[in-house]
């Protein structure tokens, strides 16, 4: 069912939906006159782009703000240890999750009713009707709790990613120009603005330095420190025999910091996984953001399609600078994030930039 849910068709009708989310929140963070949160409305992106575009919703803005402070709740509370006890962080997680499930509940139900006006298959579409080619209808619960995993998949990494790549390309304005001379090299970007009809997944797909661009925040800043596996048959490393059935954690950090393929670990440098270097080619697990074999992340193409959307977006109708004196500090749990969010003021490029985008949300009524 993910392996469709991700498939390249898929993410082809996604990407539409995924530009006028993010071209919308641009817009917002551009009109604010304060400096903004990136972290924390990173976040909000993420869960809106899950909620609009992966699951097809139509819920209105306010109902989603709220169902976002609800998820949060549950996100933060969702490893409390299990003590049932009055004001504790589990209850708070379980009053959470049994709130967020009835906000599901309805909009579940709501798009089940209301069928009209789709041009595209979602995920949540494609996971109804892979039930029904099983000869399994799936039951509400089956439903909620698809669309949480969904969510869940969609959300933290993600904002991670995003508040990193804001992060560096502040930190280094040499990368932002050069992404916008291969855009306009591609006939992309053209006098400030993204040209219509360009934005197609194989356009993407060949923007070479900006798949260099999020491979290295990827490798430098990986949201996820590492993963769970099971030996399925004993081994031995380094003299000690590991038996078949026990649980190992690999490290992705440590690997990213240790490979010997990597020169100047602690440096960004998107140039490294160019053509002429190619630093992720050289063996097989030097370079996992998303994990490595059988039981990679199903859902790494839609991130690093999210990721590039949004630098595109970045480098084409945006002027964003530190809020700060400093850059702040990075904090690894429970991912990756900058210790105060990334406070960044953002600015539209030139006066006709709210004018465009006035008709993000109509369209994407429309569309989703």
């Amino acid at each position: 069912v993910f392996s469709k849910i991700f498939s390249h068709e898929a993410l082809e009708s996604y990407l539409p939906k995924i530009q006028l989310v993010i071209k919308d929140t641009l817009r917002a963070w551009s009109s604010d006159p304060e400096s903004i949160n990136v972290y924390h409305e990173a976040q909000k992106l993420t869960f809106r782009m899950a909620i609009r575009v992966l699951l097809g919703f139509r819920i209105p803005d306010e109902e989603l703000g709220r169902l976002f402070e609800v998820y949060q709740q549950f996100v933060e509370n969702v490893f409390s240890l299990p003590m049932d006890l009055p004001f504790s962080g589990y209850r708070r997680g379980i009053r959470a999750r049994e709130t967020l499930q009835k906000g599901l509940e309805k909009a579940i139900q709501e798009k089940l009713q209301n069928t009209q006006g789709k041009d595209y298959a979602d995920a949540l579409d494609i996971l109804i009707e892979s039930g029904k080619e099983h000869g399994k209808e799936l039951t509400m619960q089956e439903l909620k709790d698809g669309t949480l995993e969904l969510i869940f998949a969609a959300y933290a990494t993600t904002a991670s990613a995003s508040t990193s790549l804001i992060m560096q390309l502040l930190k280094h304005p040499q990368v932002l120009e050069k992404l916008r001379e291969e855009l306009r090299s591609k006939g992309i970007l053209h006098n400030g603005c993204i040209c219509e009809g360009s934005l197609r997944l194989d356009n993407i797909n060949g923007l070479q330095y900006l798949d260099c661009v999020i491979k290295e925040v990827l490798r430098l800043f990986t949201p996820i420190s590492g993963g769970y596996r099971t030996v399925l048959q004993t081994f031995e490393l380094d003299g000690f025999q590991i038996p078949k059935g026990w649980s190992v954690m690999y490290s992705i950090r440590d690997t990213h910091d240790t490979a010997p393929v990597f020169k100047d670990v602690d440096v960004f440098d998107p140039d490294r996984f160019g053509q002429g270097r190619s630093e992720d080619k050289d063996g097989r697990f030097h370079y996992l953001p998303f994990g490595g074999g059988v039981r990679t992340c199903l859902g790494k193409h839609l991130a690093k399609l999210f990721l590039k959307a949004l630098a595109i977006e970045l480098a084409s109708t945006s002027r964003f600078e530190l809020a700060t004196r400093t850059f702040p500090k990075i904090t690894l749990v429970p991912v990756v994030h900058p210790v105060d969010g990334l406070k960044v003021k953002f600015f539209g490029l030139d006066s006709n930039q709210n004018e465009i985008l006035t008709g993000t949300d109509a369209m994407l009524g429309a569309t989703v």
